[in-house]
């Protein structure tokens, strides 16, 4: 189930990921060479009337579009397009404005995103969107919200300067800064106070095992409120709610960067598959939103201005618009090569914390023991 559960997940996500930059190609005239899921030697292919390659790799950790003009899998120029005849040239990513190949390179993570909203608009749709008002109802004795003097009634208007608008809200915001000092903006009566607060820690284990670290404040809201969306508002609030998503990707990310959260907690592949078999499982419903949650990631992981990933080529050709003129290769060249060295570091660091997540270390300690 684990495997099936990755491949149904990764597989259509890095295909519609493709396949923005493929089509967005197809729009300005490019030639596209191969269109592979995964990466290595090739398991089965065929190649249309327009010359692409279409392959399926035996690594189905990813995919690529090669355009003519590009030197291998990663969009590095080639030098040799300039040689081409010039009909064939003109049909090269290099040959296009600057203005195209950005539409191109974004196009992917674009797509990703898009379907994530889609999803997302789908479940307002069906289940309705969270408005519970972020007013406390009770406060846990002995709690962070009792220390620092939130009563029942108040009103949480925004914590550390951040506007909450409902009682999710609120949560999410604490459960991603355990142990975090913060400052909290009430109204009690019609009167604003600030309090300042530690957010709590707690450790939960779920039914899988998986352990996590998460902030409380110790206050519960009264009975929760389900709004129901039109047809027509889904959509509003699916992009509302990918917003608040990649917010806090950006918030963990900062976090990670920041010393305030453990590198051990960034996940890859492996951890993404446990993950998957485990929602499958649970249902159709948790496994389709972890395909949200996926996809939102892709498209922002693709977009970070690492060279290698569509945000590099992006950041490139924000330096060729304002030089205008593109960097020389091999400024280019070794960007490339520092941001193959990046990547590569990052994937051996989320494998052995992967493999730590599946208790590969904890078994080899046993058997040494």
């Amino acid at each position: 189930m684990t495997v099936i559960a990755f491949l149904g997940a990764i597989g259509p996500l890095v295909f519609i990921h493709e396949l923005g930059h493929y089509f967005a190609g197809r729009l300005f005239g490019i030639k596209s060479d191969v269109f592979s899921i995964g990466f290595g030697r090739e398991i089965t292919g065929w190649t249309d009337r327009r010359g692409t390659r279409w392959k399926i790799a035996w690594l189905p950790l990813g995919g690529y579009v090669k355009f003519a003009g590009d030197m291998n899998a990663v969009g590095e120029p080639d030098a040799a397009w300039l040689a081409l005849p010039a009909a064939d040239r003109a049909r090269t990513f290099q040959a296009k404005p600057l203005w195209q190949r950005a539409i191109v390179v974004a196009a992917g993570p674009v797509v990703n995103l898009a379907l994530a909203v889609l999803i997302l608009a789908g479940f307002a749709y069906g289940y309705g969107v969270d408005r519970t008002p972020a007013i406390v109802d009770s406060v846990i004795a002995g709690g962070p919200g009792a220390a620092a003097g939130l009563r029942q009634g108040d009103r949480i208007l925004s914590i550390d300067g951040r506007s909450i608008d409902s009682f999710s809200e609120l949560a999410r915001f604490a459960q991603i800064r355990p142990a975090e000092q913060v400052a909290v903006t009430i109204n009690r009566g019609g009167h604003r106070f600030v309090r300042p607060l530690t957010i709590g820690v707690e450790r939960q284990r779920d039914r899988f095992g998986n352990e996590y670290r998460i902030g409380r404040i110790g206050i519960a809201s009264g009975s929760p409120v389900l709004a129901p969306v039109g047809l027509l508002e889904a959509p509003i609030a699916g992009v509302r709610m990918t917003g608040g998503i990649i917010r806090g990707t950006f918030d963990t990310l900062g976090q990670v960067i920041s010393g305030r959260r453990s590198i051990e907690e960034l996940g890859g592949p492996i951890r993404i598959a446990k993950i998957s078999g485990e929602q499958l499982s649970l249902g159709w419903a948790a496994f389709v939103w972890l395909v949200a949650m996926l996809s939102i990631n892709l498209g922002f992981i693709n977009l970070l201005p690492v060279p290698m990933l569509d945000g590099g080529h992006l950041f490139f050709y924000a330096i060729e618009a304002v030089r205008r003129r593109p960097l020389e290769p091999r400024v280019q060249e070794w960007a490339f090569r520092g941001g193959l060295a990046a990547v590569l570091a990052l994937m051996l660091v989320v494998t052995f914390n992967d493999l730590g997540a599946v208790g590969l270390w904890q078994r080899l300690a046993g058997l040494i023991g």
